[in-house]
Formats: structure tokens, C-alpha cells, sequence
């Protein structure tokens, strides 16, 4: 299929350029290992990669991608817990000191949340992504009292929406509270824009989101 091969072409031309342009730099980070000091927690969504938003080297960020953003409630509960795993990581081991939650516009994960269309679906034919949206369950009552259940108006509040809900979620996690509250972690709501690649940061004495320039 072509779309492995241009992957490889654009392997080569990493190995020819980029990872050249920064030998010394992955030569560090083979022999002193990782220790980024950020933490992001983004979509998904192949139109929204952190590194290349945030213009970051390698080894500067720890990155975990989900539908829709999204952390779970910390819970003790026998199970396959990824983002929770991550979490702890970098968390307990690489001592980040600040978590960023990036939403994104046009969130497909969002969108299926506000309109229950995958609801009551089977896994492997959407019910594992009804079932991870479940999250935002609670945060969709008021943006569908407010916008109804589509719209554009609908799925950006509900975007909004989720990246609170990750926020809250964090404050779950004994760990994350306890380096909160000593002032070693900080935690940031962030939201990219899509259509015209502004990135948003929530403020979070007003709980608004604003566009940075």
C-alpha cells in the first residue's frame, strides 16, 4: 500500500535531515535518557500534534494521545488503565512539573459525546468509544440545555467542556494532588483551533478560555 511507503520516504528524509540537524541531541537522550519536565495530554486526531504546535525538540515533552483528550477518574479498580500508567510515570518517575490538556476544534471524540450517535453500540463497532466518552457525560447536560445537540456552537462548548473535565479528573490522583499542593505540578487547560491555528489558554479564575498571540 502507498501509504507505508511515504512513510518511508519521509523516514529518509528524517534520517537525512532531521536527525542529523540534531545528532549531539539524540546522542544525549540515548545516554542519559528522557527527562522532559511537561507533560501534554492531547487528542488523538492526526491534525493536532503537540510537537509540531508547540515547535518542541525531541525530548522535551511526555506526550499521551486519546479520543478527545481525556482522563479518566483515578481508580483502584483491576483493569488496563493506560492513561492512569502514563500518568503515574511521568508523574512519580520523570517529575514533570506541569500537565497540559489540549483540546482541539472539530473533535470527532466530542462530537459523538454531544450527539450519542455511537450509544448503545457494540465494542469493536463503536462501543469502545461510547464507553470512553461516557466521561464527558456529565458536562454534556449543560451544553445541550445551552446549544442543543448540534451545531457548531454545541461541539466547541463541548470541547471547552472536555478539557475541564480532564482538569477535574486529574484532581483524583493522590499523586497529582499531593505535588499540586507542595507546588511542584501545575496544571494547564489548553484548546487549538483548527480552522485558524490559534491556540487558546484557559484561565482558570474566570474559566475562559483565551486565544494567545
Amino acid at each position: 500500500m502507498p501509504e507505508f511507503a511515504q512513510l518511508l520516504e519521509g523516514y529518509r528524509r528524517f534520517r537525512t535531515n532531521g536527525y542529523q540537524a540534531q545528532k549531539d541531541r539524540y546522542n544525549s537522550l540515548a545516554a542519559n535518557g528522557q527527562s522532559p519536565k511537561l507533560m501534554v495530554i492531547a487528542c488523538s486526531d492526526s491534525r493536532v500534534d503537540p510537537a509540531q504546535i508547540f515547535d518542541v525538540d525531541p525530548g522535551e515533552i511526555f506526550v499521551v494521545r486519546n479520543v478527545a483528550a481525556l482522563v479518566p477518574p483515578f481508580e483502584t479498580n483491576p483493569g488496563l488503565h493506560g492513561v492512569s500508567a502514563a500518568l503515574e510515570f511521568a508523574v512519580n518517575v520523570l517529575q514533570v512539573r506541569q500537565i497540559v490538556v489540549m483540546g482541539h476544534g472539530l473533535c470527532g471524540g466530542c462530537k459523538a459525546a454531544l450527539t450519542q450517535e455511537l450509544s448503545g453500540s457494540a465494542p469493536g463497532e463503536g462501543g469502545f468509544v461510547a464507553n470512553w466518552i461516557g466521561l464527558l457525560d456529565q458536562a454534556r447536560k449543560p451544553v445541550v440545555d445551552k446549544f442543543g445537540q448540534t451545531g457548531r456552537d454545541a461541539e466547541r462548548s463541548m470541547e471547552l467542556a472536555a478539557v475541564k473535565v480532564s482538569l477535574e479528573n486529574l484532581l483524583t490522583f493522590p499523586n497529582v494532588i499531593a505535588r499540586v499542593k507542595s507546588g511542584n505540578l501545575v496544571l494547564r487547560g489548553t484548546y487549538f483551533a483548527i480552522a485558524d491555528g490559534v491556540l487558546h489558554v484557559l484561565d482558570t479564575d474566570t474559566g475562559e478560555f483565551s486565544p494567545q498571540t
